[in-house]
């Protein structure tokens, strides 16, 4: 056997074991995230490509227990009892099957402790094993027991939430979750530890933006818009637009119709209590109450209490909103009688201060351990796989150079003929094309200069002068009322004449400096919303998120000359007194969202001017760079601009 031959057969070989290792986890990480998004037929599809008998078993349990979404009692009891006759003998339990046992306790035997003792023994062992996909699963069932009230003041949540970030803040479905769940903990006060109504909706304010933009960045039929529908609904009814709130509840509602799983029936229950309290809360009590009646078909056949407990209760809310004040009682003391079986208060502080703290310590114990353990295992695991990959590389670099001695060799010949002849017909061509290629480069940038020239008059100093007349209308009201510092607004005046002079000496010179060169598109956005807001008109904040590093050059001029051109068209027309600036940039996509609370107009597709400096312009701009560009405005409720820019 050749020596070419021998090192292919190990290429080869070396090359199909790790890819059947990386195709395995790719498998896996794939069938959790197709269960996040309630994908479960293609889940199942990933299971066959597992090699693993067993995992493959324990996964198809797992797939079936989250199908059934605690609704009803599963076939899996003597594989449960399995595993805690393992626990009471002290053996230990692999990664899947304390998935497993966590899924178990808390959706099937409400067993919220015990739940969170796996995950936790879960979370500490994913670790061990560098194993970030179950990891992620293990703290996202973490994060779903807090949210069910188990341990309503520790703090360590936010060390979990921030680990999870970690471990997805490049995948959006992840995120998606990550973000959703904030919110809930925020409005249960978990995550500030306290009670400031202020301060929580502050953070779901901006909670909820970051969740819009990343539904922006989902496929319609993505299954997360249930999810997204239902939370956008809640933050309405917090705001008392309850027509807004009833919308939404409605956009969830056909989703869900579309499902016959009993998978969604989770979902559909929240959905009609949630309904019913909206309808409630706007007066329409008996609406309301035939609304209610509806969710008894989905309620969880595990917690017929808990089922009572809660119909009751918004029964009794009804009847008081009709004023059948008996009724009313009635209801409420048939939720009494039923939280007093459910034993809330026990449920909720089964855990006391001391165990908290006890748990606590011992979690950083375990923490400082497993750092150093992974620290050694990390060194040596690259040590092996450098060596590894190394003698790979020797081996695979020499073949390729002994197998391209062989052919260079025949090459070169065939090479010098066909050299010769091209030289021949390039020779010929050379001058005619030289000729073309010159007029065409004469007539080209004598266009573009006159294009980028007209553009910077219109986007860039048209923006300094727009806000320039802001300043003067303000010292015009200032001089006889002065509602504020006239020697400042004098100064920042002042300034801006400066800024326009220098802009047209730069313009002129044809330079292309600036902000933008120097810091960056977020930086040159942020100054620019600053400079605007200080002549106390409008209100313009910045928003940003993915935006670590530069983009290239010139798709950082593009887009933030539309920017400033929207900004300007906001000053001029919208009579807007607040402005958001939202900059996302996610998996290759940079997407811009321009919101303002002016007086809205009607926006025709047809009527765009394309060769104008308008809507027209910033569409025909974006077209350039391969981008889309929406308006969504209606009279007397402001205007959005989305833009959405590959980069």
């Amino acid at each position: 056997m050749t020596l070419k031959k021998i090192l292919f057969l190990i290429i080869i070989n070396t090359t199909f074991i790790y890819s059947q290792k990386d195709k395995s986890s790719v498998s896996l990480a794939t069938f959790f995230e197709n269960i996040h998004i309630f994908n479960f037929s293609k889940a199942l599809n990933e299971i066959n490509f597992l090699k693993d008998q067993n995992v493959k078993r324990k996964l198809i349990i797992y797939l079936d227990l989250k199908k059934n979404n605690g609704f009803e009692n599963h076939n899996y009891q003597l594989y449960f009892d399995n595993i805690n006759n393992k626990l009471s003998l002290g053996k230990k339990l692999d990664l899947i099957d304390l998935l497993l046992a966590t899924e178990n306790e808390l959706f099937f035997n409400n067993n919220r402790i015990t739940a969170y003792d796996r995950a936790h023994e879960g979370l500490i062992l994913s670790k061990k094993e560098s194993n970030s996909i179950l990891q992620r699963e293990f703290l996202l069932q973490i994060i779903s027991i807090y949210r069910q009230g188990i341990i309503n003041k520790d703090d360590n949540i936010i060390n979990y939430l921030d680990e999870l970030y970690d471990l997805i803040k490049t995948n959006k479905t992840y995120l998606f979750k990550y973000y959703l769940n904030k919110i809930y903990l925020n409005e249960m006060g978990i995550l500030k530890g306290k009670e400031n109504i202020e301060d929580k909706k502050l953070i779901t304010e901006k909670l909820i933006k970051k969740i819009d933009s990343l539904t922006f960045l989902l496929k319609k039929d993505n299954k997360l818009f249930i999810e997204y529908f239902h939370v956008k609904a809640l933050s309405f009814i917090y705001y008392k637009k309850y027509d807004k709130s009833y919308d939404f509840f409605l956009k969830e509602l056909e989703l869900l119709n579309k499902e016959n799983s009993i998978y969604f029936n989770k979902y559909k229950y929240e959905n009609i209590k949630e309904i019913s309290r909206n309808l409630s809360l706007q007066g329409y009590h008996k609406k309301a109450f035939n609304e209610l009646k509806k969710v008894k078909k989905y309620q969880s056949k595990l917690n017929p209490t808990k089922n009572d407990f809660v119909y009751n209760l918004y029964v009794s809310d009804i009847y008081n909103g009709l004023n059948k004040q008996d009724s009313a009682f009635l209801s409420m003391k048939n939720a009494f009688h039923s939280s007093l079986k459910l034993n809330f208060k026990n449920q909720n502080n089964l855990i006391s201060a001391l165990e908290v703290k006890n748990k606590t310590k011992e979690k950083e114990i375990e923490n400082l351990q497993l750092k150093q353990e992974n620290l050694t295992s990390e060194a040596k695991r690259k040590q092996n796989q450098n060596l590894f990959y190394g003698a790979l590389a020797i081996l695979f670099f020499g073949g390729i150079i002994y197998y391209q001695n062989i052919k260079n060799s025949k090459r070169k010949r065939l090479f010098a003929e066909q050299q010769k002849e091209l030289e021949k017909q390039k020779n010929i061509t050379l001058l005619k094309e030289q000729e073309i290629t010159t007029i065409n480069a004469m007539v080209n940038g004598q266009e573009k200069e006159r294009i980028r020239i007209a553009e910077d008059l219109h986007d860039n100093i048209g923006s300094v002068l727009a806000t320039l007349k802001l300043h003067f209308e303000n010292l015009k009201l200032n001089r006889e009322k002065k509602h504020f510092n006239q020697e400042a607004l004098y100064l920042k005046t002042e300034k801006l004449i400066d800024e326009t002079y220098f802009k047209v000496r730069n313009l002129a010179h044809a330079k292309n400096a600036g902000v933008i060169a120097n810091k960056g598109l977020l930086t040159a956005v942020k100054i620019m919303a600053e400079k605007i807001s200080d002549a106390n008109k409008i209100s313009i904040e910045v928003l940003d998120f993915g935006l670590e590093k530069r983009l290239e050059n010139s798709l950082e001029l593009t887009v933030f000359r539309i920017i400033q051109e929207l900004t300007t068209n906001i000053i001029k027309h919208a009579e807007a007194t607040n402005a958001t600036i939202n900059l996302s940039l996610y998996d290759n996509n940079l997407n811009i969202i321009i919101e303002d609370n002016g007086k809205g107009f009607t926006f025709n597709t047809s009527k765009l001017k394309n060769d104008g400096m308008g809507l027209g312009s910033i569409k025909t701009r974006v077209k350039h760079l391969k981008g889309t560009f929406e308006v969504d405005s209606t009279l007397g409720k402001g205007a959005s601009i989305l833009i959405n820019v590959p980069v």
